[in-house]
């Protein structure tokens, strides 16, 4: 039986209209009464509009964006490019930004399915939410590993860690650290460090790698921890797992007078490309990337019931400035 809002509000032992402004995310609506409600949520899966768009045989038109912040370059590029291609298909998109928030991102999800979207396209850096695996709606993830029915877009990280590893080497490198995220799941991501470890271990030298989980930072502590790790450690060649994560490093020598050794960063956004000078990077090719996550929402909104695969992973290159 499919659940209806007066069930989430029974289960909630609240009004329909409290249910209402939690799921469109009014404020001031206490975090005790949201709790109680998205709880009934999960444990009913409730997704009214999804389900009243299917009976009514109407499209919404929109789509929705999670990304963890459109603050990074990366993202910020990669949802302007998502915007453009979507809105030349009449399309129109939600942006959630769950700021690596696990409780954000869970807030988000069920609003962006009570309020009528087509599909999601997701970069979450949260993972292990169990709610993915329940959303009754077409997702498509990028880079990121969040369910067996959810599937994944990526560009060749794989080949992303043997260049930037090859880069190095070339500088004379003979030790190097690998700058990472935590993350023991199945992504994409962690086939960065993997294709890496592998160059290095062609070439006869030494790494080490190092794990700073975004989530569990912020960005002062961040630095703080990369500078007591540049200052007690004695590299000459660095991997950083993005861009914004390479520039801090560089501030972190300058400021600090450490002895500058070569680094290279990952994502090589138009930005970074065109407005820094001195950064080596390892290019995501966003355009593709954009077309691949849209193609592929589409066909798992015309075929809501099929598997899908991975696709491939798309190619990305080293840029030198």
């Amino acid at each position: 039986m499919v659940a209806k809002l007066q069930d989430v509000a029974k289960a909630a032992g609240v009004t329909i209209t409290t249910v209402s402004r939690v799921l469109n995310d009014f404020p001031h609506v206490s975090k005790k009464t949201h709790d109680k409600v998205y709880a009934a949520i999960r444990a009913l899966n409730y997704h009214p509009n999804a389900l009243a768009r299917s009976l009514q045989g109407k499209s919404s038109k929109f789509i929705g964006l999670i990304f963890p912040t459109i603050a990074n370059p990366f993202f910020s590029e990669l949802a302007n490019e998502l915007e453009v291609k979507l809105s030349a298909k009449g399309y129109k998109i939600i942006i959630a930004s769950s700021a690596n928030n696990v409780e954000a991102e869970r807030r988000y999800l069920g609003m962006l399915a009570a309020n009528m979207v087509e599909g999601i396209i997701t970069g979450s850096h949260n993972l292990g939410i169990e709610e993915y695996k329940d959303v009754n709606m077409p997702i498509v993830s990028f880079d990121r590993f969040l369910s067996e029915e959810i599937p994944i877009v990526s560009s060749n990280n794989y080949q992303g860690g043997t260049l930037a590893v090859d880069y190095l080497v070339k500088q004379g490198a003979k030790k190097i650290a690998i700058i990472t995220d935590e993350d023991d799941s199945d992504s994409p991501t962690s086939w960065r460090a993997v294709g890496a470890e592998k160059a290095i271990k062609q070439a006869g030298i030494q790494s080490q790698q190092f794990a700073f989980p975004d989530s569990q930072f912020t960005e002062s502590e961040k630095a703080e921890e990369l500078r007591s790790l540049l200052a007690s450690q004695k590299f000459d060649g660095i991997f950083a797992n993005n861009d914004t994560t390479a520039l801090l490093i560089k501030k972190i020598i300058k400021e600090n007078n450490f002895n500058e050794v070569p680094i290279i960063g990952y994502d090589g956004t138009d930005f970074i490309r065109h407005y820094l000078t001195d950064v080596a990077t390892i290019v995501q090719p966003i355009p593709e990337i954009a077309d691949a996550l849209i193609g592929l929402l589409f066909r798992r909104i015309e075929k809501p019931d099929e598997h899908f695969e991975n696709p491939e992973p798309l190619a990305v290159q080293l840029f030198v400035n």
